[in-house]
C-alpha cells in the first residue's frame, strides 16, 4: 500500500488557481456580465459555478469537510450559474470564493494517497449515475477548472484583455 499522495501528480493546480485569482479579482462588471455566446452564463457565473462545483464535488459527493467555511454551504442546491443567475459576484467576491473552496482542495492534495483514487463513492439514493471513482472525481473537478477558464479566456480575449494563462 501507497502512502505517497497525489499533490505531485497535481502540483501546478495552486498555481493555476493564483492566476486564475489574480486575473478574476480585477474585473471590472461590465466585464463579468459578458457571455462567451447568448446561450452561455456570465463570466460572474461561469467563475462561481467553477468554484462552487469545487464544494459540491469534493465535500457533498466525496465527504471531504471544509463546505461551511466557503461561500457555498449548500452547493447541491445553491450555486451560481446552476441555480443563480440573479446575484452577480462581484472581482473581489469571485476572488474569495476561488480562494476559499481551494481550501477545499488542498488537503485533498495532501491527504488522498494514491491507492484511494480507485475508491468507489456511492450515492445511491441520489438516482443512477452517482457512483464514481475517488480519481474519477478529482479528474472531474480539475477538468472542470480547465474547462470554464477557457470560457472565461474566449470572453477576455474577444475583449483584448490578457488571458488566464497557465502556461506564463
Amino acid at each position: 500500500m501507497s502512502e505517497l499522495t497525489i499533490r505531485p501528480a497535481y502540483s501546478q493546480w495552486p498555481r493555476y488557481n493564483r492566476i486564475l485569482r489574480e486575473t478574476v479579482v480585477g474585473l471590472p462588471d461590465e466585464v463579468l456580465v459578458r457571455r462567451p455566446g447568448p446561450d452561455r452564463w456570465p463570466v460572474w457565473a461561469t467563475i462561481g459555478h467553477l468554484a462552487c462545483q469545487r464544494v459540491f464535488w469534493l465535500c457533498d459527493f466525496a465527504g471531504q469537510p471544509g463546505a461551511a467555511a466557503t461561500p457555498f454551504p449548500n452547493a447541491a442546491y445553491d450555486c451560481p450559474g446552476d441555480d443563480d443567475l440573479e446575484h452577480m459576484l462581484d472581482g473581489a467576491a469571485l476572488d474569495h470564493a476561488l480562494e476559499a473552496t481551494f481550501g477545499v482542495v488542498e488537503p485533498c492534495l495532501d491527504s488522498w494517497t494514491l491507492d484511494r483514487l480507485d475508491e468507489v463513492i456511492r450515492h445511491p439514493d441520489w438516482g443512477d449515475g452517482w457512483e464514481h471513482s475517488r480519481g474519477s472525481v478529482l479528474q472531474r473537478v480539475f477538468l472542470h477548472d480547465a474547462f470554464h477558464t477557457a470560457e472565461v479566456n474566449e470572453v477576455l480575449g474577444a475583449a483584448g484583455l490578457p488571458l488566464v494563462d497557465p502556461w506564463d
